[in-house]
Order: C-alpha cells, then structure tokens, then sequence
C-alpha cells in the first residue's frame, strides 16, 4: 500500500515535471514569435507566463523535498525525486531567459531592425525549441542514449549562432543607427545558447538516472 502511494506520488512529480517543461516550452515559441515579429503584446504575455513558471517551480521543491523527507526513498528512487528537484531548477532558469528575450522585444519598440538576421533567429528559435522538447521527451521515457544524441546537437546551435552573430556584427558597422538594436539582438543570441545549455543539463540528468553517474556531456 505504501509503495503505490510512494509510485503514485512520483508519478504525480514527473507528470508536474513535463507539464512544466512544455510550458517553458510555448513560452520559447512566443517569446521568438514576439521578437521577429515585434509584438510587444505578446512579449509582456511571455513575462507574465513566467511567474507562473516560477510558481511551477517551487512547488515542485517542495513537493520533492516532502517526499524525500516524509518517505525516505533510497537508492534509484531518491536519484528520481533529486533529478526532478534539480532538472525544474534547470527549466526555471530557461524560463527566465525566455522571458529575457521578450524583454529584448520590448526594448526594441521603435528602433532600426536588422531585418536579415530575424528570420535566422527565428530559424535558430524553432532549433532551439526542436533540442528543449526533445529532452523533455527522453526525460519522460527515460532514453539515456537519445539523451547524448540530443546533446550533441548543441554543435549545429553555436555554428548557427556565429553565423547570426557575424550578420549581426556586419549590420553594425554598415549603420550606426542599428547599434543599440544590434547588442539586443547579440544578447538574444546569448539567451537562446543558455537554453540549449540548460536542455543539456536535462540529458545529462537522465543519464545519471539510468547510470547513477554524473557526466558532462
């Protein structure tokens, strides 16, 4: 009776967990969809969302902690509750720069644009987006080797990223008026590699799940 408990109760956090995750998810869509198209409206969506997220997130320490106290799991079912309290922390912190990048929107109101590297930042976004969920996926059916694939892709993000960058830089040069766009633009790019990063962690979650060893990958 206490194990069913116990294994509802996980269930319920892992559950939590990817309902979190989808929602930072729809909240990185939106936030690249508010800053190619300049929609301040939905840039300040994006940042109200993101209290929520918060919210989401500390309810989740606690109910880990709960759990980890109340229950006293050992073994493989401890690592589960510490990898869920340490992977909603990794997807809070995506979150927040989420929220980041629509706040770029928002500074963005009324200057030059660089019309050439939006549509590859929005490119780079559905990339981005396309490595978050599929970690999301492999969390769910705990897939240690499609989780080291998936960070592997981190490569095709940063030479995307430089290419941007150089389009970015370029832009710069070629009109001064574009400078104070150009360093929101620089950072978002910034924002979107520290996603993918906080992704990676989540794969190198699940490896340590499978394997019980923490890995860099």
């Amino acid at each position: 009776m206490l194990r069913t408990q116990f294994e509802d109760d996980l269930n319920k956090l892992h559950n939590q967990f990817y309902s979190m995750g989808t929602q930072v998810s729809a909240q990185l869509n939106k936030a690249v969809r508010a800053f190619v198209s300049h929609d301040r409206d939905l840039a300040e969506e994006v940042i109200v969302g993101d209290f929520e997220i918060n919210e989401q997130e500390k309810k989740l320490e606690v109910q880990s902690l709960e759990m980890i106290a109340l229950q006293q799991p050992v073994s493989g079912d401890l690592r589960t509750i510490v990898t869920v309290l340490k992977a909603s922390s990794d997807l809070e912190r995506m979150g927040d720069h989420v929220a980041s990048i629509a706040q770029a929107t928002i500074h963005l109101k009324g200057e030059e644009r660089i019309h050439e590297a939006e549509e590859d930042i929005s490119l780079l976004g559905e990339k981005v987006k396309s490595i978050v969920d599929a970690s999301l996926n492999a969390y769910i059916q705990g897939d240690d080797v499609r989780a080291r694939e998936i960070a592997d892709q981190q490569v095709i993000v940063k030479e995307m990223n430089h290419e941007i960058e150089n389009k970015i830089l370029e832009a710069m040069r070629e009109n001064a008026e574009t400078i104070t766009t150009g360093k929101e633009y620089l950072l978002t790019l910034v924002y979107l590699e520290r996603i993918v990063g906080y992704a990676i962690n989540l794969c190198e979650w699940i490896v340590y799940l499978k394997s019980g060893t923490i890995v860099e990958l």
